[in-house]
């Protein structure tokens, strides 16, 4: 066990965890933030995606160990009445189904928009690549996205 203070959705906390534990099983375990879920626990379907310094990233294998210097937010971090652009558009296009993937889904946009505030179908396509819909929802996700990207 070691000791690391994160800062997270700009607060800082201190865990003492094994080095190697994932960021994903710290938020979610030590410090109640749930909101980011586990799908596959290798970076592969996009449940986990939070940011760190702006920048989405799976977080089932970032270790905490890695995470020290890193700024991170979660979903419950984005925005502190769910009122971010994104989270808006959402539900404007009718887009969660189960909600599973919502979380990742949203935070792969954001990051996206706070980069590239114009983004074309490809950018939109490279940006949200490896985020997997159970319900399939693509379609929504894109036109959401696009009209986030209005309203920003």
């Amino acid at each position: 066990m070691a000791t690391f203070t994160l800062t997270v959705n700009k607060k800082k906390h201190t865990v003492d965890v094994d080095p190697d534990t994932p960021i994903l099983w710290v938020l979610r375990d030590h410090l109640k933030l749930v909101g980011t879920k586990f799908g596959c626990g290798k970076a592969l379907c996009g449940a986990c995606t939070i940011h760190a310094n702006g920048s989405a990233i799976r977080s089932c294998t970032l270790p905490v160990s890695a995470a020290s210097s890193l700024e991170l937010t979660t979903i419950e971090g984005l925005s502190e009445k769910g009122d971010h652009p994104v989270q808006k558009a959402w539900l404007e296009h009718d887009v969660p189904q189960c909600g599973y993937c919502q979380a990742g889904q949203i935070m792969s946009a954001a990051s996206l928009l706070a980069s590239n505030p114009s983004p074309s179908d490809e950018d939109i396509a490279t940006a949200m690549n490896g985020n997997i819909c159970r319900c399939g929802t693509y379609t929504r996700i894109n036109a959401a996205i696009k009209t986030a990207a209005k309203n920003s």
